[in-house]
């Protein structure tokens, strides 16, 4: 029997769901509550069934949005330290975790049920967030940019800690002086 075969999607068909998936992200991120699918789709500007053909449920199109995110994190850890030093790599790379956190807002009931149930693997995120730090503080303690005393849990702890004090966007302005703090602390003492 000949395998069937596949297509890539047509050109529309993968604008219109990247349009998405970006308005989603920007939706999750802004919101207090839940924004609804029809919200989405409105603010992508296509339709609901156009919407739905992506993302049969909103937990496909959560789904979709947090996996985006997490590649995004661990991808960001190897471009940033292709661009700038581990130092400032490991600083803009906080903001990205910040974006991430801020796009769990709209999301967070839905998320959480899919952790509970299993379709998200929590630990499995965790560690992949975990390399990331790891490879920016690696970088770091080789060039003598970042104190080699420091773990990845030590740096996922203390942003877990400052985004919950100082949420983004709302304290915007909180969050980047305790980032700045952070990144005081992560330097190595002068000799």
């Amino acid at each position: 029997m000949a395998e069937p075969e596949t297509r890539a999607p047509r050109a529309d068909a993968t604008r219109n769901r990247d349009q998405l998936l970006a308005v989603a992200t920007r939706m999750f991120a802004a919101a207090d509550a839940e924004p609804s699918m029809r919200a989405i789709a409105r603010e992508a500007g296509v339709g609901i069934a156009t919407l739905y053909r992506h993302f049969p449920t909103r937990e496909s199109l959560v789904d979709a949005v947090y996996r985006d995110q997490v590649v995004r994190l661990t991808t960001g850890a190897r471009d940033l330290l292709g661009q700038v030093s581990p130092a400032a790599a490991m600083r803009r790379w906080m903001d990205l975790f910040g974006d991430w956190i801020a796009t769990k807002n709209g999301m967070l009931d839905t998320l959480l049920a899919m952790i509970e149930s299993g379709e998200i693997a929590h630990a499995r995120t965790r560690t992949e967030l975990l390399t990331a730090i790891t490879t920016i503080l690696d970088a770091g303690s080789a060039a003598g940019d970042l104190r080699s005393d420091v773990t990845a849990d030590d740096i996922a702890a203390s942003l877990v800690g400052i985004f919950t004090v100082a949420p983004r966007p709302e304290r915007e302005a909180k969050a980047a002086r305790l980032l700045n703090l952070l990144m005081d602390g992560l330097r190595p003492a002068a000799p």
